[in-house]
C-alpha cells in the first residue's frame, strides 16, 4: 500500500511517483512516531492513535518499514478503533475526496480523521514538520478537497466548514470571513 515499488513502465512518471511514495512513507513514519509516543504514555493504543484497524496496521507496517518487525508495534495486542460520530463525518468527507482506487488515500483518510480529534494544529497532531507538509499530503491524496481551500484557511477549520456546508448551515454569523472577529482563529499562522 505504501511500500516502495519500482515496476513503473513510464520513465517520465517514475520520479513523481517515487517522490509521492517517499513522502507518503515520511508522513506515515511521522504519524507512527506520534502514535507511539501516545502508546508509551498510556494515552492510546496504536489503533486508537492512528484510526487504522489491526488488519490495516498488519498490511501497512511490514510493507512500509521492512527493517522493523511487526511485533515491535504490538499491533496484535490492541483493540479495533471505534470512531465517534464527529470522526465518522470527517472520515466520510475525506473519503469522498480521496483519489479513486488509491488505498493509501483511504488509509490517510482514516489517519487524518482520527488525528484531527486531537487538540493541536492538525500538522502537529500528525507529527509533521510544518503546515506545508500537511498541505502537500492533502493536495496529493484529497485533491478536490484541498483545491477548495483557496483562502488558505487552517485545515481543521476548513474541514468543519465543509461539513457544515454539506449540512446546509453556516459555521458562523459573520457575513464574510474578512468581517469576522475570529478571523485569526481560522486564518492566522500555525506555528509550533
Amino acid at each position: 500500500m505504501f511500500a516502495h515499488d519500482s515496476g513503473w513502465s513510464n520513465d517520465q512518471q517514475q520520479p513523481q511517483i517515487e517522490r509521492e511514495k517517499e513522502f507518503d512513507l515520511h508522513v506515515l513514519a511521522c504519524v507512527l512516531s506520534r502514535a507511539l509516543e501516545e502508546v508509551e504514555a498510556g494515552e492510546a493504543t496504536l489503533t486508537g492513535a492512528t484510526g487504522l484497524s489491526r488488519a490495516e496496521l498488519r498490511d501497512v507496517l511490514p510493507g512500509s518499514f521492512t527493517a522493523v518487525p511487526i511485533n515491535a508495534f504490538a499491533a496484535d495486542k490492541v483493540g479495533e478503533p471505534e470512531p465517534d460520530p464527529e470522526e465518522e463525518l470527517l472520515r466520510g468527507l475525506l473519503q469522498a475526496h480521496a483519489r479513486p482506487g488509491d488505498q493509501a488515500s483511504v488509509c490517510f483518510a482514516r489517519i487524518i480523521a482520527r488525528r484531527a480529534m486531537r487538540r493541536k494544529h492538525l500538522w502537529q497532531d500528525l507529527g509533521l514538520s510544518n503546515r506545508a507538509e500537511l498541505s502537500r499530503l492533502l493536495a496529493t491524496h484529497f485533491p478536490t478537497l484541498a483545491a477548495g481551500n483557496t483562502q488558505n484557511m487552517k485545515w481543521k477549520k476548513y474541514f468543519y466548514r465543509k461539513l457544515c456546508e454539506a449540512e446546509g448551515f453556516s459555521l458562523c454569523t459573520a457575513p464574510s470571513c474578512r468581517e469576522c472577529n475570529d478571523f485569526e482563529s481560522c486564518f492566522g499562522p500555525e506555528e509550533g
